[in-house]
């Protein structure tokens, strides 16, 4: 029988988050031992799965970025493939792209009171194997890597083109000269149209509703002018808190006057369109501004593509797909030769895999989630899920820096054992108060958030640097323990 390969801490995914989360143990708890495990044969998460035109992120670098690794490239929007180079970069500096086992898909964990640590099983090619772990934590995300999400679209077995996901996109398809419709208008749509358009005959992006979107410079002057007048780190750390600012107070001006976002919006939004567009049918969302996730066209590329003639948008609902492309409840037939359906993803929180506490399985819509990073009866266990109205990586590097200041308590106290505990008086709220689609199709479930601290979900980063980076850890809703063993022997000795 194959012994259990055993670590401290065991993290799954080797995207952004869980390179992050090695680089902080590997910094502030040196003598930690750590593995990561990845189900794809690439480090890089997000950045190295999706391989669509124009991939790129919709946060600014200065924030998206580490905030131990000032980004060094001049494009604060940057594409996929740079900040793929930034996630192994960064694992090669710190000498964690050692510490990943590729091919690693972990299929089940289970935790056991009486030897205070988890067992978890892996697939690894055509064999299951186990690891133990005295902590547990998943950086995977919260979407499936494996599908995206597709509406059963009537007819499409008769359309004689090429249907294709974002998600699985074809290394091969030549989209030249091709007449193509993108069915959706999030943040994948508004990178697919100009990017396609640039040699397509014909880029349509056809919505049913209307989305918010920004145009934004590429890049920042005033960042790039700051690296030229200061130290690096210093430079990074400027531009860091400016576009922080800058991001939180455009959140709250759109809550707390969404009138005057709206306003704002729309007048950007006209002068970046052709003279005449009907700007209220196409870029005029029936929410208010943040209801949803605000999409960001860096150089506002998709305006300019539509200014030139090579992308148009339709805002209408499909009846059917039909032989040479889509026909519109309006009776509109979309000529098409490849139809992209970037209408988005399918959620799969916390690596997909199930859990058992003690052989119970944990329901996840029945666990209330502690400070947006662990749940409520699972011991030794954390998450990452960033920020829904700022930079994913800002709530990434919080929680990876209480984690550490977490396995420091314990150590320090002689503590094995940490697990947040329900206060049956606070009242359940939904996961996130989000309406984008893929939120709202898996809100049951999921877990609940509650509706005061800690175990409410904060999307404000000032705050949760003070309950997070600087509150204290026993706050009275984490139960501490030094494990079912030794408090065992502990009564056996009186």
């Amino acid at each position: 029988m194959t012994t259990a390969e055993h670590v401290d801490v065991l993290i799954v995914g080797a995207g952004l988050s869980g390179i992050g989360a090695a680089c902080h143990l590997r910094t502030e708890l040196p003598g930690k031992s750590i593995a990561i495990l990845e189900a794809r044969e690439s480090m890089g998460g997000t950045w190295d799965l999706f391989r669509y035109p124009g991939i790129r992120s919709d946060s600014d670098m200065f924030t998206l970025g580490y905030r131990f690794k000032p980004w060094p490239e001049q494009e604060a929007i940057a594409d996929g493939p740079s900040i793929l180079r930034y996630v192994e970069k960064t694992a090669a500096d710190y000498g964690v792209d050692e510490k990943i086992r590729y091919g690693h898909r972990v299929v089940g964990a289970e935790w056991s009171t009486v030897d205070s640590q988890w067992t978890v099983r892996v697939r690894r090619g055509g064999e299951t194997v186990t690891f133990t772990c005295a902590f547990l934590f998943t950086c995977g995300g919260y979407y499936d890597y494996d599908e995206g999400y597709t509406p059963q679209f009537p007819g499409r077995d008769r359309f004689a083109g090429t249907v294709v996901h974002p998600q699985h996109w074809p290394e091969d398809l030549d989209y030249a000269g091709k007449r193509v419709v993108v069915i959706g208008s999030g943040a994948t749509a508004v990178t697919l149209v100009p990017a396609m358009a640039a040699t397509a005959a014909h880029v349509t992006m056809l919505q049913r509703s209307p989305t918010y979107i920004m145009a934004r410079p590429a890049k920042d002057k005033i960042a790039n002018k700051l690296r030229d007048l200061l130290p690096e780190k210093l430079a990074y750390g400027i531009a860091r808190w400016k576009n922080v600012l800058t991001l939180i107070g455009s959140y709250q001006l759109s809550r707390s006057s969404p009138a005057l976002a709206k306003a704002v919006i729309r007048r950007v939004t006209k002068r970046s369109l052709p003279a005449g567009f009907d700007v209220d049918t196409h870029f005029k969302p029936r929410y208010d501004p943040w209801d949803q996730r605000l999409c960001i066209v860096p150089g506002g590329d998709l305006f300019r593509a539509i200014r030139r003639g090579t992308a148009s948008v339709v805002t209408d609902t499909i009846g059917t797909f039909t032989e040479h492309g889509v026909e519109l409840s309006s009776g509109e037939e979309l000529e098409a030769d490849i139809i992209v359906t970037a209408t988005g993803l399918n959620l799969r929180p916390f690596g997909g895999f199930g859990l058992t506490v003690d052989g119970a399985e944990v329901e996840l819509a029945e666990t209330m989630m502690y400070k947006g990073m662990m749940l409520s009866g699972v011991p030794n266990f954390a998450f990452v899920i960033g920020y829904t109205n700022a930079s994913w990586t800002l709530k990434a590097d919080l929680v990876c820096e209480y984690v550490c200041r977490l396995l420091g308590h314990l150590d320090a106290h002689g503590y094995r054992v940490c697990v947040p505990e329900r206060d049956p008086a606070v009242g359940e709220e939904p996961f996130m108060d989000l309406m984008s689609g893929y939120i709202l199709r898996s809100q049951d479930a999921l877990p609940k958030q509650g509706a005061r601290e800690p175990w409410r979900l904060r999307q404000n980063y000032l705050r949760d640097i003070v309950t997070i980076r600087r509150g204290a850890v026993e706050d009275g809703a984490m139960r501490f323990s030094t494990g079912a063993r030794a408090e065992t022997a502990a009564t056996s000795a009186r």
